[in-house]
């Protein structure tokens, strides 16, 4: 059976001022070390045997109908603008309109430099391209939107970073990768024409039904609104949440530095490079305003009337602090068991933060362990829980099915840092049981699995993560 991708390109169509033809560089020893079957049906690719997957998902053939790029974006980073950013380490093969009607991009991630590569390699090294094929795939199993993984295979090459460390490509497959850097790049150098050309591309690409600049900005702002609060809920940190890796789509994107907590605390930050702790955990809600304020001053750029424009972007950009918070909180009375508003639920959602912040409550073994009656062990004093949930049962009278409710809203399982760098070491050391393992378990982190309860404990005190880091 030959590799088939049924390519439909889209983007490539646009000016050549968007990006720059670009080939992948092929790599001295491809070996395919995972393929992701369920996602390509989606897509409707047909693979091929191992061999000739592992030269295409490598870079070194392309498949028929692939029309290489690499896009043309610039960003705030870490609040600082930097005026051409691009695909340095990565070229969009393509695009698919899948079983389900969605058009999706497949990219190929560490093929080699690019034009926009900045002095850099444009490679990946395996860690990187391990973590976000294990994290995008769990991500998408609890239900939050993101790009996903379709392969990942090894390059029988050496990359250069803290050492030599074995080479990788990550295959990721995005519902497209415009960021809101794509529309800072054309404001900023006043491409007022290509600007239009490409609000107009995202709206008939994402958000038909929306129109005009203000529509996309009103789209974008309630799509990311519920992703952050769904971040939240998990305990989720993207870890550098630059304009540059803000999806136009409303998808998880680019997972560098991330992480999961272990222990809940609000100002809990893992990025190596966040030595500020600009996107730590409970910062994330006021970064997602501040890039939406940036989308909209890159939007505003191309209109007739940018005074009246202006106006209307303050209005969407102030409302999003209010539907992020809303989502927040529908989402926190879900994993306490809530059904009915009322009143109050707020404080009692918050009362049980603080006393898990201050108690080092795991805070996903805390929320799952709420609808088996045993959360009062995740505490350090058992009484501090206590106190609080005499106020939560009784105001769970009238409450139909709680446990359900909950254990739908809080996850099982999670990628643990400590066990996703294990399994990064393992995959270094040529092992990839963990890899495959991890990946089956968070297939299903809603659901009790007995045999996987190991993977439920938080790290010893030798096996915790306290920085992560991006690969580049």
């Amino acid at each position: 059976m030959t590799l088939t991708i049924p390519f439909d390109n889209s983007y490539a169509r646009l000016p050549n001022s968007f990006y720059a033809r670009q080939a992948p560089i092929p790599v001295r020893s491809p070996h395919l070390v995972a393929f992701n079957e369920e996602l390509a049906q989606i897509l409707r690719v047909t693979p091929g045997d191992v061999h000739e997957m592992a030269e295409a998902f490598a870079g070194n053939t392309l498949p028929e109908g692939a029309e290489p790029i690499a896009q043309l974006y610039s960003g705030h980073q870490f609040g600082s603008y930097n005026p051409q950013l691009g695909d340095g380490r990565a070229v969009l093969l393509g695009e698919t309109v899948g079983t389900d009607g969605i058009r999706r991009d497949i990219q190929l991630k560490g093929s080699g430099p690019t034009p926009f590569s900045r002095r850099g390699d444009g490679r990946a090294w395996l860690g990187p391209v391990l973590r976000e094929y294990v994290v995008s795939e769990a991500m998408q199993a609890m239900g939050i939107p993101t790009t996903r993984a379709l392969a990942a295979v090894e390059t029988g090459e050496v990359v250069l970073r803290e050492g030599p460390m074995p080479g990788a490509v990550l295959t990721r497959v995005a519902q497209s990768h415009l960021r809101v850097g794509t529309f800072q790049v054309f404001a900023s150098r006043g491409q007022t024409d290509n600007l239009r050309k490409l609000t107009d591309y995202a709206l008939a690409r994402h958000y038909p039904s929306a129109e005009g600049p203000m529509g996309l900005l009103r789209a974008v702002r309630d799509t990311q609104a519920r992703l952050i609060a769904q971040w939240m809920s998990v305990g989720f940190i993207h870890g550098v949440m630059n304009t540059d890796n803000c999806s136009i789509a409303g998808e998880t994107i680019d997972y560098g530095p991330c992480a999961f907590m272990d222990s809940y605390h609000p100002n809990t930050v893992f990025s190596s490079i966040d030595r500020m702790g600009r996107y730590a955990y409970s910062n994330q809600p006021d970064i997602a305003v501040w890039n939406l304020a940036q989308l909209a001053t890159a939007l505003i750029q191309q209109v007739d009337d940018p005074e009246a424009a202006v106006e209307e972007a303050t209005e969407i950009v102030h409302a999003m602090p209010s539907l992020i918070h809303q989502e927040w909180l529908a989402r926190f009375r879900a994993k306490i068991g809530l059904t009915i508003e009322k009143d109050g639920d707020e404080a009692l959602i918050t009362d049980l933060l603080t006393r898990m912040a201050e108690n080092r409550s795991d805070f996903t073994n805390t929320f799952r362990a709420l609808g088996d009656d045993n959360a009062r062990d995740q505490f350090l004093s058992p009484e501090a829980y206590d106190t609080w949930a005499e106020g939560w049962q009784a105001r769970m009278v009238r409450e139909e099915c709680p446990k359900a409710v909950m254990n739908a809203a809080s996850p099982a399982f999670i990628p643990r840092n400590h066990r996703v760098e294990q399994m990064i070491q393992a995959a270094v050391n040529g092992d990839y049981a963990p890899f495959h393992r991890l990946n089956k378990v968070l297939a299903r982190p809603y659901v009790d699995q007995p045999d996987a309860a190991d993977l439920r404990n938080p790290p010893t005190d030798e096996e915790v993560v306290h920085a992560t880091f991006c690969g580049t």
